[in-house]
């Protein structure tokens, strides 16, 4: 399948929640429909430094990539963090992943950023190699750390 991203906006909410939805189910995360609708809603009616793409067809996407900016003095300039990239089950394992992952990368490339980060689960071995894949490196020295801002 070729790897075709397709920037979101509010008409592809409809598309765009159900998705959303089966990657929370997936990763037992814990968000009210509520939630998910208001931050989806919030990245497709367009921030300047966020965005959602959808993968491959427009009109039945089997995935989604979300994208935010920020800036690294470590990196030497705007940074970009991939937020999450989700392929739906019954077409893993076929390639999209890392064709998305490095059609993203050049995306970005092309604005500036002078790295892109991600984070992934100690655990899951299959979504590390598949960043690997993609030109990724884990940081051995480092830890995300997290502050919900309430």
């Amino acid at each position: 399948m070729t790897a075709v991203l397709t920037l979101a906006s509010i008409g592809d909410l409809e598309k765009v929640a159900p998705l959303v939805a089966a990657f929370h189910a997936e990763e037992a995360l814990t968000t009210s429909e509520a939630q998910r609708i208001a931050a989806v809603t919030h990245l497709l009616e367009g921030t300047p430094l966020d965005a959602l793409y959808l993968i491959c067809p427009r009109v039945t996407p089997i995935g989604y990539v979300v994208v935010s900016h920020g800036f690294s003095i470590e990196f030497g300039g705007p940074d970009a963090f991939i937020d999450k990239i989700y392929i739906c089950t019954p077409v893993r394992g076929k390639g999209i992943g890392v064709k998305n992952l490095l059609q993203i990368c050049k995306i970005l490339k092309a604005g500036g950023p002078k790295a892109v980060h991600l984070e992934v689960d100690q655990t899951n071995t299959v979504a590390q190699r598949l960043y690997s894949r993609g030109g990724f490196d884990l940081r051995s020295n480092y830890n995300m750390m997290s502050k919900e801002l309430r």
